[in-house]
């Protein structure tokens, strides 16, 4: 099952990247909600090879995600790999500078399923797409317009 979406954000291509590689504070935004993350290299700069090792809680459940970050060319391109019980994800980022201050960022998330049971649950999930679609949507929209505001403040003098 695939989900993409496209936002266009009043800030450079430069300040999007940094943002979307801002891994640490995805980091706590999990933490806060409650997920256990585990950073799984050692490396100081953002880049291919980083790796993490998440536990949440997901409909009663905790699930396992282990990601593995891929492809990481900036700023035009990122994309993650990830894996848990049954399915496979990978999640692609790409940046378009529309001018100096202005980015397309384009957001796509593939899930595919590996065993019979992964199979059956995301089939079940695919009843109610257009709501997840919609979720997916929204979150990036959200936080495209928290980045053009944090820009804008920023920019203020």
């Amino acid at each position: 099952m695939k989900f993409s979406t496209k936002e266009d954000i009043e800030a450079p291509v430069e300040v999007v990247f940094a943002a979307l590689t801002d891994f640490p504070s995805f980091e706590r935004a999990a933490l806060r909600r409650g997920a256990d993350i585990v950073r799984m290299d050692k490396l100081d700069q953002p880049g291919v090879g980083m790796g993490w090792n998440a536990r949440f809680q997901l409909r009663g459940k905790w699930r396992r995600v282990v990601c593995d970050l891929r492809e990481f060319d900036s700023p035009t391109r990122i994309a993650v790999i990830a894996e848990s019980t049954g399915f496979d994800m990978v999640l692609e980022l790409n940046l378009v500078a529309l001018s100096r201050s202005r980015t397309r960022l384009g957001v796509e998330f593939d899930i595919r399923p590996r065993t019979m049971s992964a199979r059956v649950k995301l089939q079940s999930a695919k009843l109610i797409k257009g709501n997840l679609a919609r979720k997916f949507t929204d979150r990036v929209q959200k936080f495209a317009t928290e980045l053009e505001l944090r820009h804008l403040k920023l920019r203020m003098p």
